[in-house]
C-alpha cells in the first residue's frame, strides 16, 4: 500500500508533497475532508508500533485542553486521533510495510529514500 495522510491546508505538508513528488500509485488522503477511519488508524498503529508515535503534541487542541498535564494512555491517544484530525502527526507516509511519521528532515529524507 502506498498512501499519504496529509492536510491540504498545511504549508509544511504541501512542501513535503512537492519535495517527494509521489507517483500516481500513491493515494493521497486529506484528513480534514476525509476523516481517518478506525481501520486506517489501526493499520498505521500496526506499522508505527504505538498510537503515541502517531500523536501530535504540537496540536492547538493539545495545549487548549491541557492534555500535557495528563497521563495519557495508548487508548487515549487513539481516541483523540479519531476524534479530531489535528491530533494526527502529519504527514503519515505509508510505503508497503514502512511508515514515516511527521515532518522532520530525517523522516522526510528516509521517506524519499524509500521511494
Amino acid at each position: 500500500m502506498k498512501k499519504i495522510y496529509h492536510l491540504s491546508t498545511c504549508d509544511t505538508c504541501k512542501r513535503i508533497l512537492n519535495e517527494l513528488n509521489p507517483s500516481s500509485t500513491f493515494v493521497l488522503q486529506d484528513i480534514k475532508t476525509e476523516e481517518i477511519t478506525k481501520e486506517q488508524l489501526e493499520e498505521m498503529h500496526r506499522l508505527a508500533g504505538s498510537y503515541e508515535a502517531l500523536f501530535s503534541k504540537r496540536a492547538r487542541l493539545y495545549k487548549e485542553r491541557g492534555l500535557k498535564n495528563q497521563n495519557l494512555s495508548e487508548e487515549d491517544y487513539k481516541n483523540l486521533i479519531l476524534e479530531h484530525y489535528t491530533f494526527l502527526k502529519r504527514p503519515v507516509i505509508m510505503i508497503n510495510d514502512q511508515v514515516f511519521i511527521g515532518n522532520s528532515k530525517k523522516v522526510v529524507e528516509a521517506a524519499k529514500s524509500a521511494l
